[in-house]
């Protein structure tokens, strides 16, 4: 069917995508949550887990073969945006001189997920990996998937919370940015060992990627930053017309390379100099437009790959679903929240660093549907992954209630070292 024959669907669906995810949103704020977990929520109800499942010629109406490349492809940009504006947000300056209760409390949020998550997949692998996919990405991807923490999600907890500009604030900011920086490179050699034919083909992917990010930090951030000196000379237009054309471009380099469009766009966000009136005016123009408009075309595609239903074909999957869920609670929250009381750091405190980093949101999403594009999950995992995904994050805000109350923090939630005092905000 052509483009102008989908045309009517595609007006129809995008508009009811839309809408449908600012309600959720909207619904899910007021029960204290963040609104990525009602725009999560609303792409699921709206795939065959409910919608498909309750009144399935709504939803072929709705969401016809014709309109799902182009609904997709919207989805994919307004990702790519995304993924520059986090990178944009990830400042590498606040990647150095932190204190040992960050550099702690990083390290356990990432290693004990992975070795956790690396156990799991192997138990899981004869069951529950797709035909063909190797032992080792099937490991890997699973350990990456289950050590992820939203990063841009937290932020925005924090800020509800008026606990951004605090010493807890910074210190979460920190080993969030830290485990962000980590699990990128991880997932970038997961892709490059399941798109090789070899294992030098993946050497070379690497190798290539790892070259492309040196030009990256080494040309193009001067010549970025030399372009941003004089960008109060040029319109604000010319300015984001240049930024989305950069990101694009880094995005087609990194697909080329093989390690996906993502890590592209990503990149070039962490080179982009921050600052500069003029980039944080169109960063924020393309923001007020990626998010609501086209993000909400992801949560929806990955809806329709996520069916709970099908995971009632077998209790064994809803076993496999719970071990899933303890692992990560107990990774991710445990590894953080241990580190950081072993830091000497007050167990309310330390409860609530391990309950933040627990938040996977978005960036999780980002990271499954990466898994099920390259073939290394199947569906059944896939789903069984996204509700994890969506379980952890809504967890966070009520274990803050629990823990901290609604108000502003107290003094006594700063680490008792001095060096806790250092941390800046991000």
């Amino acid at each position: 069917m052509s483009s102008v024959d989908a045309l009517p669907a595609l007006l129809i669906a995008v508009p009811v995508v839309i809408v449908a995810c600012q309600a959720g949103a909207a619904v899910f704020r007021r029960l204290g949550q963040p609104p990525v977990v009602g725009e999560i929520a609303t792409g699921i109800l709206l795939g065959p887990s409910l919608l498909g499942w309750l009144w399935p010629q709504a939803q072929h109406a709705l969401f016809p073969p014709s309109v799902l490349p182009y609904t997709s492809v919207l989805g994919q940009l307004g990702l790519l945006a995304f993924m520059f504006l986090v990178g944009l947000e990830l400042d590498l300056k606040n990647l150095r001189g932190h204190s040992r209760v960050a550099v702690a409390v990083s390290q356990a949020g990432m290693l004990l997920p992975l070795a956790l998550g690396s156990l799991l997949a192997l138990a899981m692998y004869g069951g529950l990996a797709p035909d063909g996919v190797g032992r080792l990405p099937f490991v890997l991807f699973i350990a990456v998937a289950m050590s992820i923490t939203a990063f841009p999600v937290l932020a925005r907890i924090l800020i509800d919370r008026d606990l951004y500009g605090t010493p807890l604030g910074a210190l979460a900011m920190a080993c969030a940015a830290v485990d962000d920086v980590i699990a990128w490179c991880l997932l970038a050699v997961v892709v490059a060992l399941a798109s090789a034919g070899s294992p030098m083909e993946a050497v070379v992917t690497a190798g290539l990627a790892v070259a492309f990010t040196a030009f990256l930090l080494y040309a193009v951030r001067p010549l970025l930053a030399r372009a941003a000196a004089r960008a109060g000379r040029v319109g604000d237009a010319a300015v984001l017309v240049a930024i989305f054309s950069g990101l694009s471009l880094s995005a087609l380099a990194t697909d080329l390379i093989g390690v996906h469009a993502l890590f592209g766009a990503f990149l070039f966000g962490v080179v982009t100099p921050r600052g500069v009136p003029r980039i944080e005016v169109s960063a924020a123009r393309l923001r007020a437009f990626t998010v609501p408009v086209l993000l909400p075309l992801f949560f929806v595609h990955t809806g329709l790959r996520t069916d709970i239903g099908g995971l009632t074909a077998s209790p064994g999957l809803w076993l496999w679903a719970a071990a899933v869920l303890a692992i990560a609670f107990l990774g991710k929250w445990g590894g953080a929240a241990g580190a950081a009381r072993l830091c000497r750091m007050p167990w309310r405190s330390a409860l609530s660093v391990g309950a933040l980093m627990n938040c996977r949101g978005l960036t999780e999403l980002v990271v499954l549907n990466v898994g099920l594009e390259l073939g290394v999950i199947g569906t059944e995992l896939f789903t069984i992954m996204v509700l994890m995904a969506l379980v952890t994050t809504a967890v966070t805000s009520p274990a803050l209630t629990l823990l901290r109350g609604r108000k502003a923090p107290a003094p006594d939630t700063a680490p008792p070292q001095p060096e806790s005092a250092v941390l800046s905000r991000p």
